[in-house]
């Protein structure tokens, strides 16, 4: 086959005559498997595998990678399996051909179910070995360039999925050609009007600006002359379509506006010589405020690195500048492809800074993997990191961190360590104290104070932006409603054995194990945890196990006692708002654990349709924590009530958490204070003293 000869000679000039007759082997094993099968182009399967194995060989990787790409489909279309593909080749190649495919045998819900299962698959497989998603992106790549022989749902919805996930994976990995190409053929399916209306307006564009490029590019480089510096190259930086129209778009500017910024790139032969080219270029024109970056001495997260800046060009039009060496322009351009394209680019260990930074961000993927349980939360969190923006702050040590565009202290928390995240209780940036759901900007100094027996607080997830942060603090509170749910789900059985005659301890461990394995749950602890969470009733639990036990001494059955310190399975219902005190009944939910009413809230009688699933309980004698009440107060119409009635509150020792306003006419207005009481006795303090203000005219209790 023509395709194949070409492929072959591509091949040779890096790759040894025994490891091309491998990937020969591997071409009829492929051509054979697909044999019949077509495209939707209507050209013959074998095609795509082989334009495939080509993309890989551009970028110089090894042999096996090869062998993958041809082999890459047939696990998934043809009756060759990976264990076929392992005798034949070995194990590293059956594992790089079942990282790229589908899960094709399995059945889901959703096709979004089955995509993020799918991107989870070859994710983690990623994580093992890196060269799969160097197929897995060639293989993307040639499918979007043939995206046209296909319908124009499956267009939009390839065309998006690249977007979202394949063009974001190749920036993160430093392969900016590939992500430029994805981005352009992704536009163009997705949007195809805009694109060719955006494309025409900058071609016309084009023309009026070649002018004022020429004219920049000939100052800089008679002026790096006369400075005796030598420029490996000046030129001009074409505008990326997708770029621009995301400007457009999420900046709200004109193409006019956008289309005034010109760019240029400089490449020079050494490090020093970027800065001295800098200096130099800021000598020539006035650099714009605010609008310097260097990634040299702070390599972006995929390890980029060049100089940025903005500078005030011929006739006050702004020129964007990037200087760089030819090392960090190839590192740009390809990522940790380099490490198999430009051999003398690797360190001494064999990969590039795009590849060390690549391996840290797998090793993050594998903690938000192994914290994570569904494939699409898995996914949610994988595309948070995925975000190109960043901010670096630094350590109280010096050490550079790498963090998401609008990232806080919290986020700063976790990227340090799992239990420095978990264990945080203030922070400080450059040695202010702040809140922990400050945003960070780049160069601040974050230092995060621990306390020992400090906890995650439910709250942080309104406000976290990375995966790590977002996935640590679930796993932790799925932890403690876990260890909440069974304590509570012991104390229910418990309760409902004593209505029995029956102990825990009389209840043989054998009809625990009968039980939880009637309902399919692995052991006793599950039980309890079950029962707490309220997918299981605790009195029919107790006369599944009570069966075969013996009898105890008849005992009056106690109403269970609420402590206040339950945590997440026990919750306080908002529509009367049960204080300590008040009379009370607890209703089980199922997921949410317990409910607490007030016995004269007018949604119990609804809850007592079901008995089996209320429960009759009281408050403990010692009750910890703080309740939400509400307090209306009826009052005249005066300058500063609202101030005196608040100063009233706070002198009773309570906490406003909120206060409504409902005005009634010009004389009579109407407040609802949402207040933080610690018992009944501590709200009739409250009440007394509103009623002693002399522009109150009702104070109650709101039920």
């Amino acid at each position: 086959m023509v395709q194949f000869n070409e492929l072959k000679k591509q091949l040779a000039t890096y790759l040894s005559k025994e490891q091309i007759e491998l990937i020969t082997e591997a071409f009829h094993m492929a051509e054979q498997a697909h044999s019949g099968q077509l495209r939707s182009s209507g050209d013959q399967y074998i095609t795509h595998p082989l334009e495939v194995a080509s993309i890989l060989a551009d970028m110089h990787l090894d042999y096996q990678s090869i062998i993958a790409a041809m082999l890459h489909d047939v696990i998934e279309d043809t009756s060759v399996s990976k264990e076929d593909i392992a005798a034949k080749f070995g194990d590293k190649v059956a594992e790089l051909v079942d990282g790229v495919s589908k899960l094709a045998q399995l059945k889901f819900e959703s096709r979004a179910e089955a995509q993020a299962e799918n991107l989870r698959k070859m994710m983690l497989a990623m994580s093992r070995d890196i060269r799969v998603i160097l197929v897995k992106l060639a293989d993307r790549l040639h499918n979007m360039r043939t995206l046209g022989a296909l319908s124009r749902d499956k267009q939009r919805r390839i065309a998006l999925e690249t977007l979202e996930i394949y063009a974001p994976i190749a920036n993160r990995l430093g392969m900016n050609t590939f992500r430029l190409e994805f981005e352009d053929l992704g536009f163009s399916y997705l949007y195809p009007v805009r694109y060719r209306v955006l494309k025409e307006a900058v071609r016309k564009a084009r023309g009026n600006r070649k002018e004022i490029v020429t004219s920049i590019e000939a100052a800089l480089r008679n002026k790096l002359q006369s400075e005796g510096v030598n420029a490996l190259g000046i030129v001009g930086r074409e505008k990326h379509l997708y770029s621009l129209y995301r400007k457009m778009r999420f900046k709200d500017l004109s193409l006019a506006e956008i289309m005034d910024v010109y760019a240029l790139r400089i490449i020079v032969d050494s490090i020093d010589n970027c800065y001295r080219v800098l200096g130099i270029v800021h000598s020539l024109y006035k650099p714009v405020h605010g609008r310097f970056k260097d990634y040299i001495a702070v390599p972006k997260a995929n390890g980029y690195q060049s100089l940025h800046t903005t500078v005030l060009g011929p006739h006050g039009v702004p020129v964007e500048i990037q200087i760089r060496t030819e090392q960090m322009n190839q590192m740009a351009e390809n990522g940790i492809s380099a490490h198999w394209l430009y051999k003398s680019f690797t360190d001494e260990n064999g990969g590039n800074e795009a590849e060390v930074r690549a391996r840290e961000w797998l090793k993050g993927l594998l903690e938000i993997q192994n914290n994570t349980g569904s494939s699409l939360e898995f996914i949610e969190h994988v595309k948070i990191d995925l975000y190109p923006d960043e901010v670096y702050v630094f350590t109280p040590t010096g050490e550079i961190l790498s963090l998401p565009s609008g990232a806080t202290c919290v986020d700063f928390a976790y990227a340090v360590h799992t239990d420095v995240g978990n264990s945080c209780i203030a922070a400080k940036i450059d040695r202010r104290l702040v809140p922990l759901s400050s945003r960070l900007s780049s160069g601040q100094t974050v230092e995060i104070i621990t306390a020992d027996g400090a906890h995650p607080n439910p709250a942080w997830l309104s406000f976290v932006v990375t995966g790590k942060a977002r996935i640590n603090i679930r796993h932790w509170l799925k932890n403690q409603q876990l260890s909440e749910s069974r304590s509570l789900g012991k104390r229910l059985v418990e309760r409902a054995l004593s209505a029995l005659s029956l102990t825990l301890e009389s209840i043989a461990e054998e009809n625990f194990a009968r039980v939880a394995k009637e309902l399919k749950l692995h052991g006793k602890e599950e039980l309890f945890e079950e029962v707490g969470l309220g997918n299981q009733m605790a009195p029919l639990v107790a006369r599944r196990l009570a069966v075969d036990s013996p009898k105890g001494d008849d005992q009056t059955v106690a109403p269970l006692a609420i402590k206040g310190t339950e945590g997440m399975v026990v919750s306080y219902a908002k529509c009367c708002r049960p204080i300590p005190g008040d009379m009370i009944l607890g209703f089980l939910s199922a997921g949410r654990g317990m409910v607490i009413h007030r016995d004269n809230c007018s949604n119990v009688s609804e809850v007592r349709r079901y008995p089996e699933k209320y429960v009759f309980v009281q408050w403990a004698e010692e009750v910890l924590g703080e309740f939400p009440v509400e307090i209306r107060v009826d009052v005249l119409n005066k300058r500063g009530v609202l101030a005196t009635l608040a100063n009233a509150i706070s002198d009773c020792n309570a906490n406003i958490e909120n206060v409504h306003v409902e005005e009634r006419d010009e004389t009579h207005n109407a407040f609802v204070f949402l207040c933080l009481v610690k018992e009944r006795k501590h709200l009739a303090q409250i009440l007394r003293r509103l009623r002693s203000i002399s522009v109150v005219l009702k104070v109650a209790r709101n039920k």
